[in-house]
């Protein structure tokens, strides 16, 4: 996590279904409102949305929004740094893996 201050937003639920030497994958959990925490990605990853729904991301270049819809998978690269937040009324969902390398 970087030094960013944190806020009032309730926690994200990471649970870490499989790590080993080439993958983590985690399952993330967001109640509306909820955040990650501003982090920096130690490696490239892809996100399957569990749920469709409005991510919004708050970055070094400010605020941006995202779409997720289930089935449509995305990459990123390694150094990504955000703090994510579900911009719903509902929970949201996504399955995180990121490939060490």
């Amino acid at each position: 996590m970087s030094d960013k201050a944190s806020t009032d937003r309730p926690a994200a639920q990471p649970v870490k279904q499989l790590e080993n030497e080439r993958v983590i994958v985690t399952e993330w959990r967001f109640a509306p409102g909820a955040e990650t925490g501003w982090h920096r990605h130690e490696h490239d990853y892809v996100v399957v949305p569990l749920t469709t729904g409005t991510l919004m991301l708050e970055t070094p270049e400010g605020e941006r929004t995202a779409d997720l819809k289930i089935g449509q998978s995305y990459a990123r690269t390694v150094g990504v740094e955000h703090n994510v937040i579900n911009a719903n009324a509902f929970d949201l969902a996504f399955i995180e893996i990121e490939l060490k390398a």
